[in-house]
Parts: C-alpha cells; structure tokens; sequence
C-alpha cells in the first residue's frame, strides 16, 4: 500500500488517508488496504489498536441524503470510500465534553479513474457519520464493530441544532439544495434526533470523554 498523505480534517479526530495508484496505459492498480502498513506507518499510529469486522456496500441515487448514524457497544468506527460516482461524506461530533460538540463538517470524494490517488476517511467512535449524493454512486466502509441493533442511533441530517460553521460553504449549499428540496431520505434518518435531544438522552453518555 503506497500511503502519499495523512491529515486532519475540520475536525481532527477525523482523518483522510489518500493513497497512490499504480497507473498505465490499461488503467490502473492500486492496494486500497494492507494491514502492515495500517500498523507499523507512524502516520497511522491513531489506527494501531482499530480491527475491521465488517466490510459494507452501499448504492445511492442522486438526491439521496443518508445517516446520521452512530453505535455504541461495540461502537464502531468507520473507514470509507468511493467506488464509483461522488460521495459527500458528512461527521458530526457527539462526543460530550468535546469542544466542538454538535458540530459537523463535509468532505468531497469523486472517483477520478484518471487521478493516481485514492483515498479514505477514517470516521471513528464518538461521531455521527452520514453522506450525500448529487449522483449515482457505490461506496464501500470497512467497520470496526459488528452491527449490533438495539445499541445504534442517529441524529437528524436535517436538524436544525447541528453547528456547521466548520463546513466548507460551497459543500454546505451543495446539501441545502438537496435538503430543501425532495431528498431521498428515509423516515427513520428524516425523524432522527436534534443534537440537543440526543445530549439529553441518557445514552448519550457513552460517548462522553
């Protein structure tokens, strides 16, 4: 695996790992996953005790907005990327006693078959994760915990509370289009809880720090 770059996003608990491809006249090759190298590259260190459990596909229309979605025992981190098509990924920070609690950034990922990059977000427990699409596309997320019903929640996309004033504007508007106009949105995400709500709740406890 042939890791090119790590760094913080808006919030730094949240990382973006871009790897390189191996391009030629065919195409390309890459290793998107080695676990040697998720190990031993000191870049990484934030990753050394993270063992993937679960792997997840999902297809999405243009329009359709998804989470915010997050679980507790096990929680479960996430590391994502996209197949095909473009993905916005979406975290919200749920951590109680954070400084930047109930706040949320984005973050664009296109596939470019011509790009000789790729790259992953590394969403981990303590933040709700969501996206959104304005194409068809395929993503993929390798987990951290087995899903576990009963022990999952999620905070409204839609939530008037969430703070986004760590957003970058141009991918802020690119969601409020959608969002105000017909979003393809399921009921359960639509009716979701405001961060306020969640606060109160007493499960919100686990995610303190």
């Amino acid at each position: 695996m042939k890791i090119i770059e790590v760094k913080n996003l808006e919030l730094p608990s949240v990382k973006l790992i871009r790897f390189g491809r191996f391009c030629d006249p065919r195409g390309f090759f890459t290793e998107p996953f080695r676990k040697s190298d998720f190990l031993n590259d000191p870049r990484l260190d934030f990753m050394k005790d993270v063992a993937f459990s679960q792997m997840n596909e999902s297809y999405s229309k243009p329009k359709v907005i998804r989470g915010l979605h997050f679980q507790w025992n096990p929680f479960m981190g996430k590391l994502v990327r996209t197949l095909s098509g473009r993905m916005v990924d979406i975290f919200l920070d749920i951590r109680k006693g954070s400084k930047t609690f109930g706040q949320a950034a984005m973050y664009a990922m296109p596939d470019d078959s011509a790009a000789d990059y790729s790259e992953w977000i590394w969403v981990p427990p303590g933040f709700a994760h969501g996206n959104f699409f304005n194409t068809e596309s395929r993503i993929e997320y390798l987990c951290s915990g087995e899903y576990s019903p009963g022990c999952e929640a999620g905070i409204s996309p839609l939530a008037s509370d969430i703070d986004w004033s760590l957003c970058r504007a141009e991918l802020k508007a690119e969601f409020l289009k959608i969002a105000k106009g017909k979003p393809l949105i399921t009921d359960k995400d639509k009716s979701g809880f405001s961060v306020a709500g969640w606060e109160k709740d007493p499960r919100s406890e686990n995610f303190r720090i």
